[in-house]
C-alpha cells in the first residue's frame, strides 16, 4: 500500500528532515581525528531528546538484524557502510565515516546519510564519496512526476557503472512517511521507463551506497553492520524526497551541502 502525501503532509515531513539536516550538519563538524563514535551517538541522542524527535533506529528489530537496535545513529567505519552499530572506536586519521540518521517528529519520518573522510583524506576515497553524491544528485532530477522508479534507478546505476563502480542490489532505497520504511522498494540499479508512476505525494529515501571494489556484503559479528565483502572502504549517501508537481523536494537537504553535485566529467571521474 503506498501512500500519497498532501502538501500539508510533506511541510510536515520537512521539518522532521530539516532537523535530521542540522544532526548531521552536527555530527560531521564533531567528527575529528581523536572522536571516539560513542561521543557523536550520544551527542544525537541529546540532540533528539531536546527536540523532541523519536528515533527510528531505536528497538528496531527487522528480520536481518540481531535486534534490537539500541542506538540513533548507524555510525560505519571505512569498509562497513550500511546498519553500522555505533561502538566504542576512536576515529584516525583518514578513516571514512557514514552517519545515517532516521527521527519522527508530531508522526512523520524523514532519513538521510552522509559519508564524511577525517582528518587527511585519500584521492580514492574523495571519488568513491563523490561518487554516490553524483548518483543521489541525478536520481533527485530522475525523481520527475510522470517518470517511473526505474528511472531513479537507473540514474542512479550509470553513474555509478560509469565510474567503474558496481551498485548492490541488496539493499537500496524505500518509501518513507509515516514510518521509517514503506513501499516502494527504490534500488539503485534499473531500467528506464519501468516500474511504478510517479505521483505528486509520494515520498521516498533515495540512497546509492557504493564499496570501491565488490558489491558483495557481509555481516559483521555485531549481526548489524554490513561491510564490503573484500575489505574495501565504502561510501553511502542519501536523502528524502517528496514528487511535487513542481519536481522533486529535498526534504533532508542540509545547509553545509552544495546546492547540486558535479555531473559526470570526462574520462569517467567527477568534477569536484
Amino acid at each position: 500500500m503506498i501512500e500519497l502525501k498532501s502538501p500539508a503532509e510533506i511541510e510536515r515531513m520537512h521539518v522532521t528532515g530539516q532537523f535530521i539536516a542540522e544532526v548531521l550538519d552536527e555530527l560531521s563538524s564533531r567528527a575529528a581525528v581523536g572522536v571516539n563514535l560513542l561521543d557523536l551517538e550520544h551527542h544525537a541522542r541529546h540532540m533528539l531528546e531536546e527536540r523532541g524527535a523519536v528515533s527510528c533506529y531505536w528497538d528496531y528489530s527487522p528480520s536481518f538484524g540481531r535486534g534490537p537496535f539500541r542506538n540513533v545513529t548507524c555510525l560505519a567505519v571505512n569498509d562497513a557502510v550500511l546498519h553500522g552499530l555505533p561502538k566504542s572506536y576512536v576515529l584516525q586519521d583518514g578513516d571514512v565515516l557514514t552517519m545515517d540518521i532516521a527521527v519522527l517528529i508530531d508522526g512523520w519520518a524523514a532519513d538521510s546519510a552522509m559519508t564524511v573522510i577525517v582528518g587527511t583524506p585519500r584521492e580514492e576515497d574523495l571519488r568513491l564519496v563523490r561518487a554516490t553524491e553524483v548518483a543521489l544528485a541525478a536520481a533527485i532530477e530522475a525523481a520527475q512526476p510522470g517518470n517511473r522508479i526505474g528511472d531513479i534507478s537507473a540514474a542512479i546505476g550509470e553513474v555509478c557503472t560509469g565510474l567503474g563502480y558496481t551498485p548492490n542490489l541488496e539493499f537500496g532505497g524505500h518509501g518513507i512517511g509515516r514510518t521509517m520504511h514503506e513501499a516502494p522498494h527504490v534500488s539503485n540499479n534499473g531500467r528506464r521507463r519501468h516500474g511504478m508512476k510517479l505521483k505528486p505525494g509520494l515520498t521516498i529515501a533515495i540512497e546509492p551506497w557504493l564499496a570501491a571494489t565488490t558489491d558483495k556484503i557481509i555481516y559483521d559479528e555485531d549481526g548489524w553492520t554490513l561491510r564490503s565483502a573484500d575489505g574495501s572502504r565504502t561510501a553511502h549517501s542519501e536523502h528524502t524526497v517528496a514528487i511535487t508537481e513542481d519536481g522533486p523536494l529535498v526534504l533532508t537537504r542540509r545547509k553545509s551541502e552544495r546546492p547540486q553535485a558535479a555531473p559526470l566529467g570526462s574520462k569517467g571521474r567527477c568534477n569536484t
